[in-house]
């Protein structure tokens, strides 16, 4: 569709001069903050979500992802498990439309978007899925979506684990929800899910591999786990 073809223009910079914008730290600001909006301002992700519409630079992360995997594809049900600020929702409508239905859910308060049912909640809590099955309306979904991470803590082990704990969450939950034959893609960090996931994905998946996204930043550790093929669960194949 056009806007995947001029987001990956627009992204890739193609065309343009290279003018770095350099940030002065000010009094009152730590350094960390100012390296944070040179990136920010010097981002061609950044700068392509903002002439595009999307809102966040994470769409083009989604975007690669599923250019290369098919994962999205029209009349798709989809669920998008701590989506604000909605990138993923954005692209995830786009794609599964006509006749798909994208499902977002998130503690924070989300601003409506065209084609997608947003809800305000926790999806770990009895009331969060029950609002998402209202919402699936007796369907399963064909894909979910994690892009959630914790808060940065500085520490990289203690990052990997909280990010691996919400991925672990978020498996939980799509083996409630998923169809047959149906995907699962979600954040980790560097190092990959922990092993007892790994072991519960190949169990309950056809394939399951690791991909990083040329739109992840070349120093963040993130990485995302991608399951195709769901099987169904040990409890699903017992008589």
């Amino acid at each position: 569709m056009a806007r995947k073809q001029s987001g990956k223009r627009g992204a890739s910079g193609r065309g343009r001069r290279d003018m770095t914008v350099r940030v002065r730290t000010a009094r009152g600001r730590k350094a960390s903050s100012t390296r944070w909006l040179q990136r920010q301002l010097n981002d061609p992700y950044v700068a392509a979500a903002r002439r595009e519409g999307y809102r966040s630079r994470a769409a083009y992360k989604l975007i690669e992802i599923d250019d290369k995997h098919q994962l999205l594809k029209a009349g798709a049900v989809v669920v998008d498990l701590g989506a604000a600020p909605g990138g993923w929702s954005q692209v995830a409508a786009q794609r599964v439309m006509p006749g798909g239905k994208v499902i977002a859910i998130d503690l924070l308060e989300m601003n409506p978007l065209p084609d997608v049912t947003v809800l305000q909640g926790d999806f770990l809590e009895d009331t969060g899925l029950e609002a998402v099955n209202a919402a699936l309306a007796g369907q399963k979904a064909d894909v979910v979506l994690s892009d959630m991470a914790p808060s940065s803590t500085g520490h990289r082990q203690t990052d990997h684990l909280r990010t691996v704990a919400l991925a672990e969450a978020a498996l939980d939950f799509a083996l409630r929800v998923l169809a047959p034959d149906g995907t699962f893609l979600a954040k980790v960090f560097q190092g990959g899910a922990e092993r007892d996931m790994l072991d519960l994905l190949k169990r309950s998946f056809a394939s399951v591999r690791h991909v990083k996204p040329k739109a992840s930043r070349a120093e963040s550790p993130e990485t995302y786990v991608l399951a195709t093929g769901f099987r169904g669960t040990e409890a699903d194949k017992s008589p």
